[in-house]
């Protein structure tokens, strides 16, 4: 790990000056590149390494031997931890939200879980909020409208099905801030569900679905553009029905969503997906439920209890007792296992961790990539790509040694 130095303050103390690491910016890797970071935003970004002059231009930090991503962008998180989106509590809301931060996601979508209505409307109205206040980039409703025959961790007692009216409650009481809601396109109403939120301008997700390879296609038809973690809670890819992951993978309309956790899906897989969709149209997601962040024990999915066992959650009790129960994963391990398991390389792994996930988000004007004017929103990685240092929004979350 390299050593830092820090060069005395000049007259202007509010620019900071990252020079010597490697940097991952939109046209490639620049090796031993500058970003200054000025009133919470990335200011020039040059492809060469800092001067003396220039050093005397604010405070400077040497991280030589280090690479530099944008924030990470999580599109689909429950909770982490020990606490819950799904709670209703806006202080357990805000410590989920710095779990993730601390290990490097800047910008996070709050995913509920299956419940009543009224409870899930209860608990948008606390994350709209949030969402208002900066803390969420938005809201994702996984859940009631999804098949009860791959529910996977929701109740199947809590399903039902997609009428567009229940829809517009949902979308009512996150005042503005819904981001995206996970359908089963095949149920009645999935196909006119898909639809309002398409005019609406939220993102139609296809996910914990029974679908068929042509209804699927039915449904990017009528405005879904996600798939939902693909390939899980969904029919395997059969050669005489193909199913919805053949239809999501072909169509360039859609983006896919993928835990990348070791456990979720195994490595050939995820390079299948990423081959057939292309790193652009791939979100690395953590599906992130309480235990993230934590140790092994027993944590709440909504109103499941969850055990998690060498780092794996599973329902402990009721109809669905074994089903894999979200992750514990945080998008730092995503990504280091992007390039040091998958076979990914640094330019694909930022793409599907930040730039893809903040383009479907709409909020890749501000965050997403290191180019001036957005966000200081960024990630430090050592040689090993293990997490040192963390900033959002100009401030560091997690300081490098030396800083």
């Amino acid at each position: 790990m390299a050593q830092q130095q820090s060069a005395q303050r000049s007259s202007d103390p509010g620019r900071t000056v990252l020079a010597g690491a490697r940097l991952a910016r939109p046209s490639g890797v620049v090796e031993r590149g500058r970003i200054a970071i000025e009133d919470g935003r990335i200011g020039d970004v040059h492809s060469r390494d800092l001067d003396l002059d220039e050093a005397a231009a604010g405070r400077t930090v040497d991280l030589s031997g280090h690479l530099i991503v944008p924030g990470f962008v999580d599109m689909h998180v429950h909770g982490g931890g020990g606490g819950s989106f799904s709670s209703a509590d806006p202080e357990e809301c805000l410590k989920v939200a710095e779990t993730h931060r601390r290990h490097g996601t800047t910008s996070m979508v709050a995913s509920t879980v299956t419940g009543e209505l009224a409870d899930l409307a209860r608990q948008a109205a606390v994350l709209a909020e949030l969402v208002q206040q900066g803390e969420l980039a938005g809201i994702h409703f996984e859940g009631p409208f999804i098949s009860a025959d791959r529910c996977g961790a929701h109740q199947p007692e809590l399903l039902r099905d997609p009428d567009p009216a229940d829809v517009r409650k949902l979308l009512d009481a996150s005042h503005g801030t819904a981001s995206m809601m996970t359908v089963a396109p095949e149920l009645p109403g999935g196909m006119e569900s898909v639809r309002l939120l398409a005019d609406a301008g939220v993102i139609a997700a296809i996910g914990h679905t029974d679908s068929t390879y042509d209804a699927t296609r039915q449904a990017i038809e009528a405005g879904a553009t996600v798939a939902t973690h693909l390939f899980n809670a969904m029919p395997a890819l059969g050669h005489r029905a193909p199913g919805p992951v053949a239809a999501l993978l072909e169509d360039e309309r859609i983006s896919v969503e993928l835990i990348n956790d070791g456990t979720h899906l195994h490595p050939a897989m995820l390079q299948l997906a990423v081959r057939e969709a292309g790193a652009g149209r791939v979100a690395f997601i953590t599906d992130a439920m309480g235990a993230a962040g934590m140790n092994d024990g027993m944590y709440p999915l909504g109103p499941m209890r969850v055990e998690v066992k060498d780092g794996v959650a599973r329902i402990s009790e009721g109809p669905t007792a074994g089903s894999i129960a979200g992750s514990t994963l945080t998008l730092d391990r995503a990504f280091q296992r992007a390039v040091t398991v998958d076979g990914l390389t640094v330019d694909q792994a930022v793409q599907a961790l930040s730039a893809t996930p903040a383009r479907l988000l709409g909020i890749d004007d501000r965050t997403g990539s290191l180019q001036t004017g957005k966000d200081a929103d960024l990630v430090v990685l050592d040689a090993a790509y293990d997490l040192v240092g963390v900033m959002r929004r100009g401030e560091w979350l997690v300081r490098p040694p030396g800083v």
